[in-house]
This record gives C-alpha cells, structure tokens and sequence, in this order.
C-alpha cells in the first residue's frame, strides 16, 4: 500500500449521523492491523466534532479484526461541555464488536508551556530505510511468516539503531525511528493526527522484547496488542521527519507495557503514545 491509498484508507464512508464504515489493509499479518483500527476510529470520532481538536484518545483490542470484513464505527456524542468534548466510538464486524475508542477534544487555549528535550540523534538522511533491512531479514524466515515483513508499507521510517533492529540478543528496552508518510496531504490537523495515530502502532510493542533477546520474528511468538493511549501537545504535518523515541518501563504476567514519544525536527514534542500488550511464547 502506498502513502496516497493510505489516506484513502483513513477516510471513512458516512453511513448516517454517528456512523460510519472503514475498508481493510492487509500488511500480511493474520488480522486488522491495530493502528489501522486506531486510525479509522479517531476519524469517526473527529467527523462529529467541530472546531475542537483531540487532546487524547484511548482504546482497548477486544477481538482481532477480519481482514475481509469492512468495519463499522458508531459513535457517540458522550458531552459538549464549554471547554471539553468526549466521544466514544465502538467498532463491530458482523455484529461483534472488536475495539472501543474513547476521545476527548479541547477548545485552542493558552496555558502553561514545557516538554522534555528531544535526544541527540543521527539524523534521517544518514540512516538506512527500515523497509530494506526487513525485507533482507524476511529471507531468514519460513515461507508462511514472510508476509508480515515483506508487505509494501505506506510509513517510511528509518532506525537509530539499525545494525540490531531485527538481532535476536539482549537489547536495551529502548528504539527509535524518523519516520514520516511521504507525500502531499491536504493541510488538515485533524488527518495528520489521524495518520500518526496509524503509525504509532509500527514498532512499539517490540520494544519491551528487546531486555529478553526475542523479536516479532522469534518461532513461537505471540504478540497481541491490548489497549492503546494518546495524547496530542502540539501541531505537526507527518509528511515531515519526525523522531519516534520508544522505551519499556516494565514486562510482567505476559504483558509488557511501551512508551512512545513524538517529535519534530525541530525539537517540538508533539505527541505522546503508550501501549500494553500481550507477549508470550506458544508451548
């Protein structure tokens, strides 16, 4: 999939008021993929909301989504309050639902103003594209688990850390890509964050692998993604570099749980991510 039938994927068919319905991607693994399901469901949520932008959103996987199957977003209007507007959208196929969404919008207002530093790091032009050494690594594995990493990814990213992207030896929990979606995109806030809701899911939950020497590629690996949470601080255009830091807190009872950071070339931190997901090895 390219960057241009990517927004074509974002953009939902309005079935009536508060409802409406997605088509599928398939990047080769066995179900929807996650951020896809993100995506589409902040969509839903921002096409009943005028002139407030989403500040946070959060959601649980409830079911794997069939790739076959369109999606259906209902959404509902939860609360207009004078500052502050709340959403909650459920997506089902064939009657079950498959993952809850629930965002809050906020009127532009000034406030009190800081982030953390954005880290010292190589930048894009001098690391190599993330699709080449997957692409490289996919000969290594069996045929029925090669299309998950071949598929044609319409999200360029290039990693800090390439010599040990896909290394099965013990890792610091941490990663970090530039990435951006590389073609014109209309000048609308609300499809960049939509976008970058998408692309928050490439990566992230690997992250707490890395201290336990496993990888996505690893025979016998189960990796699910259980819930999904985001905050947006501040403006950004995702057809621009942007630095995606990640890092994992913790790993417990077959969960581990990741940290995303979002910044712009500039240094601007303009979006924050955290994930929990299921990790286990088949018996």
């Amino acid at each position: 999939m390219n960057p241009q039938e990517l927004l074509k994927l974002l953009t939902l068919e309005q079935l009536d008021d508060g409802r409406f319905e997605g088509q599928n991607q398939d990047i080769g693994a066995a179900s929807v993929f996650g951020g896809q399901v993100v995506g589409q469901a902040l969509a839903a949520a921002e096409a009943t909301v005028e002139s407030r932008p989403a500040h946070s959103l959060h959601s649980y996987f409830l079911r794997p989504g069939n790739k076959t199957i369109p999606i259906i977003y209902d959404v509902e209007r939860v609360r207009d309050g004078g500052s502050f507007s709340t959403r909650r959208v459920v997506a089902e196929q064939q009657g079950e639902v498959i993952f809850i969404l629930s965002a809050s919008f906020q009127k532009a207002e000034q406030g009190f103003d800081h982030q953390t530093d954005m880290p010292d790091v190589p930048a894009p032009e001098d690391l190599p594209d993330e699709s080449e050494i997957r692409l490289a690594m996919a000969t290594s594995l069996e045929p029925e688990r090669q299309a998950f990493f071949t598929s044609e990814r319409p999200v360029e990213m290039r990693p800090l850390y390439p010599d040990d992207l896909w290394n099965k030896t013990t890792r610091p929990a941490q990663q970090g890509f530039w990435l951006r979606v590389n073609t014109e995109i209309p000048d609308s806030p609300k499809l960049h964050r939509t976008l970058l809701a998408y692309a928050s899911d490439f990566y992230l939950m690997g992250t707490a692998l890395r201290p336990h020497g496993e990888r996505f590629s690893s025979a016998g690996m189960l990796a699910a993604s259980l819930d999904h949470a985001m905050w947006f601080h501040r403006d950004f255009r995702i057809n621009e570099w942007m630095l995606y830091t990640m890092d994992s807190p913790t790993a417990s009872g077959g969960r581990g749980l990741n940290l995303g950071s979002f910044y712009k070339r500039d240094g601007t931190l303009v979006a924050t991510c955290m994930q929990e997901g299921l990790m286990r090895m088949a018996l």
